[in-house]
């Protein structure tokens, strides 16, 4: 108790050179607790975005079918039993037939992914109503991608091109009912969505499905389909994630360690070299070496505290905002899942742990040049000369 009250008074004595220390521990306090909190945020949004908008609770894919692989989609595919169609019908089960096609936009050609699904489908964000709105021909919906990409708006009509079953090409047009608006790449880029029975009908594949998707949590047993969690799903959007928190590092290392724990360091030196007969006086009161050295590590270590009271005033005004109206990216497509405004999230978790982070880093660099003092000659130090 001794040793924070002296600690305190120390610190409030030292006057501007103690709140000159705390102002910038502050800054990247709260900057740090900014940029874990715009990840975590993204990461939340992009899984969500993800789900509602591709995935789901999960899919279930066709053994031979591979996204990645573009020679596996043609005979990537298989017929629906009937718990299939039970769950289908109830709204469990959204499932999609993906096939290679062509179209011919102004004149240009295109490779996409054909993908048919029900027009009926709740389960999934894409605005797939509208697909059986159209009395003649057939509707199609594309995504502002595919849109801006090959120049095809509402009501415009393209050629399709593909192979059935029997590899005859056959041709089509289609009519654009919708462009939708997505976050999620793997939903929209390269990709024309078609009613679920007029694919089949078209590919000649009655009954057939590459993928289902699924609304339940945890999966199913159904013969011939492997089922792939979320942790498989999302997992190009999770190693994004933790290789952005990989750069926040050097960027924390730079704010605190370069930034912050530098000046209290060098704080903690001049005072130990300006305070001598202090020290002397102490250790001649009867305190030990190491009450001493712990003095000036508390008083130390004291500023990330003061610093997370500062940063406090100002940063939790500055994080309620910016939960309200987010921190806008425009509508860059940059390739990866990315909403246009990013809303942070601050977890418990976040801000103890850079709070304990911030401490114990002030902490150490405080018992550093502390050291010196267990050292130091009483007699000598009382005369302000260090041995």
């Amino acid at each position: 108790m001794l040793a924070f009250k002296l600690a305190y008074k120390n610190l409030i004595g030292a006057g501007l050179r103690t709140w000159l220390n705390v102002s910038v521990l502050s800054f990247a306090f709260v900057l740090i607790i900014f940029y874990n909190g715009m990840i975590d945020g993204w990461n939340r949004q992009g899984r969500n975005d993800t789900q509602a908008w591709e995935v789901a609770n999960g899919q279930y894919w066709h053994p031979e079918y591979d996204k990645l692989d573009v020679y596996s989609i043609k005979d990537g595919h298989q017929s629906l039993s009937p718990l299939i169609h039970q769950r289908v019908s109830k709204g469990e089960i959204v499932p999609l037939l993906i096939q290679q096609a062509t179209i011919y936009p102004q004149g240009h050609m295109q490779s996409i992914l054909l993908k048919g699904i029900p027009a009926n489908q709740q389960l999934l964000e894409l605005p797939t109503s509208v697909l059986q709105l159209s009395d003649s021909g057939v509707s199609a919906i594309i995504g502002k991608r595919m849109a801006e990409t090959t120049r095809l708006k509402v009501g415009d009509n393209v050629l399709i091109r593909w192979r059935d079953k029997n590899g005859t090409f056959d041709a089509r047009e289609v009519t654009i009912a919708a462009v939708f608006s997505c976050d999620v790449p793997g939903a929209d880029n390269g990709q024309i969505y078609i009613d679920f029975d007029v694919m089949q009908g078209m590919m000649g594949f009655e009954n057939n499905a590459t993928i289902l998707v699924t609304a339940d949590e945890a999966p199913i047993a159904l013969d011939g389909w492997d089922f792939k969690d979320l942790d498989f799903l999302l997992a190009e959007l999770d190693q994004m994630i933790e290789s952005k928190k990989g750069g926040g590092i050097v960027l924390q290392g730079v704010l605190l360690l370069l930034i912050a724990l530098l000046a209290i360091f060098d704080t903690q030196v001049l005072s130990i070299f300006r305070r001598q007969k202090e020290i002397g006086t102490y250790i001649a009161l009867g305190l030990t070496r190491k009450q001493v050295v712990g003095i000036f590590t508390i008083e130390g270590g004291a500023h990330s505290i003061l610093a997370a009271m500062v940063g406090a005033a100002y940063g939790i005004p500055f994080f309620l905002w910016l939960d309200t109206v987010g921190l806008s990216f425009g509508a860059a497509d940059v390739g990866i899942t990315i909403a246009e405004t990013i809303y942070p999230y601050y977890s418990l978790g976040l801000i103890l742990s850079t709070m304990l982070l911030v401490v114990m880093s002030a902490t150490l660099v405080s018992y550093l040049p502390a050291r010196k003092i267990a050292r130091m000659n009483p007699t000598e130090a009382l005369k302000g000369k260090i041995q």
